[in-house]
């Protein structure tokens, strides 16, 4: 039976006993895929509470987060309080946090000293609700529970009887200066914390960054104060220092509530008491939480799927939940702090653009279950570029120099190709071509390190050579490989913007340069390998990001023909694919690898994609603990698996062209704007039957393996008749290379 989600029902007991029955798409999230392993190469995820793309995220903290350090590891089995955090993956940190602290007996304001022990058994996590009972030792419990909204925090703490009962309120931690406030009239306790743990990997110092918090309490206290370190200030109203807090203090006989408002901003602490107003005017936690089971709801039952198991429908949704939490808003009501110029503007804004991973396919993604955001999303992006000089590459929230290449350029130009409005097109074309066109300050005097200290924006390193060479010089510039092959890309995507904005020589400059990647063939070998820049090749292990030659001689998604020409046909590419796969070369657990799978699309044996596809996605994803083969990257390794069990993926995101696979269920059904659905079904899909027999789209033959945005946003229908045994369905399906033109500079 195939459902759809429009009407929601809530579950009248207490949640916090057990899980409702699954009945609605929130109900399949498992918030703890990927928040297991082992250092930092696992999910990294955090069973966070938020909501679509809130700005604000809320999660207990097992271990104090740090750059490589999630604030929640599933096998830790104490906390040490609950924060508002904005780390949006394991390798980034966080920055302007807050963290609330339940306590008992004596004021602990040290992490270590704090920690209350938890089981499993008493834990529970959803997106719109978590809820704990913690062992605060000689038989006593202590409850707490969280929900929350875009900018704020509610949570609700139940104290056992008779005993002296604290929160605490962490503003900031050692080496941090911040400011902490105690208003007994308002029962407030605000202040701010301008730690940002990724300062020192940007070129901006920001002075006036700062996240801003109100903590509101619905009962008066009986004692309060501030903390700085181990000294207690008792009665103290204000304090400024480094790792300062305050708390309040209550007293009961009986069993004690204690509920807890926070407004977060990186405006001020009074558009920080404005959210509040705006967003949790009164005490009613329950009307909270259930407006946010129905938010989540609504936005995960834009897709109903049939014919899953239990785990894969847990998987697709804990995805889904996953992809729709970045990019993050960063815009309070009509206004934003701009952590490019330091100033306050008005407008929207998002932030956590994690862009050389999800370019790929998790903005891909959001072009169709968020298509109401990405106006807003470019904006930011272009905002960012007239307030700081440049598009970023991973905002967090300003500047930081991790990853190569310069794939906001790709975004935007995915957004334009499909017919997105509300940002500036001329825009976009202007900070694209500076991507393209102008190196780095200092581009020849740095190596352009990963994560480099204290450098002006890389953008695109190397790029004084590459506008000479065609191409970044190992001797020269740091994981230069990798970057000539992304920047080709890039190259395309800049193409596709000056086409849009009818800049027809710049189209055929930026489409020429982006066959760049060509120069780095070596045709001994057969594989991509850096160059110096005297033109000889480098050692075969020099000059790449995160992988190796096998991984990225597949990389130029733009022109996929054009590399299999110069492999030497399909059938030395296909053998070479063979190779990579049964070599143990695919590496999924990064994201240059994602498309490799449906590579054989291209060269005329699409049934080795769909048993390829079908294999890593029952290899790297699990509804478990460990379900995700490493970091899940603000969406991108989730996006993968939505698509693949869809039954397509974005090879080419700037394209509009889906590559087709092999759908994991037996019916999904996207709803659309303008109320239209396209369903996409597959007669006789089982784990056996995963070849496709025939595909049909609205009704007449399909026979090529592609399906369209346009296709998707008209509704519709895609029907594939699955089977045993490999077809020759779509192998006849040859694609152009990228054209070439005369044109040989940009207007």
């Amino acid at each position: 039976m195939l459902l759809f989600y429009s009407g929601i029902t809530f579950a009248q007991a207490n949640e916090s006993a057990a899980p409702p029955t699954r009945t609605n798409p929130v109900d399949w999230v498992n918030p703890y895929i990927g928040t297991a392993g082992a250092g930092s190469d696992y999910g990294g995820t955090m069973p966070l509470v938020t909501t679509p793309f809130g700005m604000t995220n809320w999660t207990p903290q097992t271990r104090q987060n740090r750059i490589s350090v999630t604030s929640y590891h599933y096998d830790d089995t104490t906390i040490s309080g609950f924060i508002g955090t904005h780390q949006p993956a394991i390798w980034m940190g966080d920055f302007g946090y807050v963290t609330i602290v339940p306590e008992v007996d004596d004021i602990k304001t040290n992490p270590e000293e704090r920690k209350l022990k938890f089981t499993r058994e008493d834990e529970r996590a959803t997106p719109y609700y978590y809820s704990v009972v913690m062992d605060a030792g000689q038989w006593r419990k202590v409850h707490a529970e969280i929900t929350a909204t875009d900018h704020c925090g509610y949570l609700r703490f139940t104290f056992p009887a008779d005993v002296r009962l604290t929160v605490l309120v962490e503003a900031t931690r050692p080496k941090i200066a911040g400011h902490v406030e105690v208003s007994a009239d308002r029962r407030e306790i605000s202040g701010f914390n301008p730690d940002r743990m990724d300062a020192h990997l940007g070129p901006l110092a920001l002075p006036n960054f700062k996240g801003y918090f109100v903590v509101q309490f619905r009962d008066s206290w009986t004692e309060s104060g501030t903390y700085e370190g181990s000294d207690i200030h008792r009665e103290s109203a204000s304090l400024s220092g480094s790792n300062v807090g305050a708390f309040a203090t209550f007293r009961a006989r009986d069993e004690k509530i204690v509920e807890v408002r926070v407004g977060t901003s990186f405006i001020g602490i009074e558009q920080a008491r404005a959210n509040l107003q705006k967003e949790i005017p009164n005490w009613d936690f329950e009307g909270v939480r259930a407006a946010l089971r129905q938010t989540w709801n609504q936005k995960l039952g834009l897709i109903a799927v049939d014919g899953a198991s239990d785990d894969e429908r847990t998987i697709f949704y804990t995805g889904l939940y996953h992809a729709l939490l970045y990019p993050r808003l960063f815009s309070e009501y009509g206004r934003y702090y701009s952590a490019f110029d330091d100033q306050v503007h008005s407008g929207v804004s998002y932030t956590a653009f994690s862009l050389w991973d999800t370019f790929r396919a998790e903005h891909s993604l959001i072009t169709l279950i968020a298509p109401e955001r990405v106006g807003d999303m470019m904006t930011a992006l272009l905002q960012n570029y007239r307030e700081g000089g440049w598009m970023p590459k991973w905002p967090n929230p300003s500047y930081t120099n991790i990853m190569i290449g310069t794939h906001a350029d790709a975004v935007v130009a995915e957004a334009i190709n499909k017919g997105f409005r509300g940002f500036d097109y001329k825009l976009a074309y202007e900070a694209a071509y500076k991507d393209a066109m102008t190196p780095p300050d200092d581009d020849t005097k740095h190596k352009w390190l990963d994560r480099e200290e204290h450098t002006p924006y890389e953008a695109r390193a190397g790029l004084t050579y590459a506008k000479t060479l065609g191409y970044v010089p190992a001797d020269k510039t740091s994981e230069a490989a990798s970057s000539t092959l992304e920047d080709a890309y890039d190259d395309y995507a800049v193409a596709q913007i000056a086409k849009a904005v009818g800049k027809q020589s710049d189209y055929e400059f930026f489409l020429n340069r982006s066959h760049n990647y060509e120069l780095l063939f070596n045709p001994k070998s057969g594989f991509m390998q850096a160059r110096n820049s005297d033109g000889s090749w480098a050692d075969p292990g020099a000059g790449w990001t995160e992988g190796d030659s096998w991984v990225y001689t597949w990389s130029p998604m733009h022109d996929i023909p054009g590399l299999m020409k110069l492999m030497g046909g399909s059938e030395v590419f296909n053998r070479k694919l063979d190779e990579h796969f049964s070599g143990g070369h695919n590496k999924h657990d990064n994201e240059p690898s994602h498309h490799y799978g449906y590579l054989y699309d291209f060269s005329g044996q699409p049934w080795k994609t769909q048993a390829k596809v079908r294999e890593i996605a029952a290899q790297a994803y699990s509804n478990t603990p460990v379900g995700i083969l490493g970091n899940e990257d603000c969406g991108q390794m989730s996006a993968w698996y939505i698509f693949t069990a869809m039954g397509f993926y974005p090879l080419n995101p700037v394209s509009g062209e889906y590559m087709i696979g092999s759908p994991l269920f037996q019916k999904v059904a996207l709803n659309v704007p303008g109320g239209k659905t396209f369903v996409i079904s597959a007669r006789g899909n089982s784990p056996q039957n995963l070849y496709i027999q025939s595909t049909k789209l609205n009704g007449k033959p399909l026979v090529m393996p592609v399906v369209r945005y346009e296709d998707i946003q008209r509704g519709g229908n895609l029907e594939f008749e699955m089977g045993p045994t490999p077809s020759k369905w779509a192998s006849d399906w040859h694609p152009a290379p990228l054209p070439r033109f005369t044109q040989n500079r940009p207007q």
